[in-house]
């Protein structure tokens, strides 16, 4: 099994903002669960954007914002 694979996948879905739309630059994490329910509804978005906001939203529904939250702390992206 590859731990660092899915570290580095937590740890991207923990930083990943949201880019368009009136939620603009919010990490997905702190998106309203309603907003998300609706895009389940009518259609994630294509690639990684829809993936992450698909993981997002089992995240919410399992009530571990509090996990990604932490893991956003403890593990800051190099912005050099």
């Amino acid at each position: 099994m590859e731990f660092t694979s899915d570290r580095k996948k937590l740890i991207e879905l923990a930083h990943y903002k949201m880019p368009f739309g009136k939620f603009k630059e919010r990490y997905l994490i702190d998106l309203p669960e309603a907003y998300l329910v609706w895009f389940q509804r009518n259609g994630f978005p294509k690639g990684k954007l829809g993936e992450h906001m698909r993981a997002i939203l089992e995240v919410k529904m399992n009530g571990l914002e509090g996990l990604i939250r932490k893991i956003r702390e403890e593990f800051p992206i190099d912005t050099q």
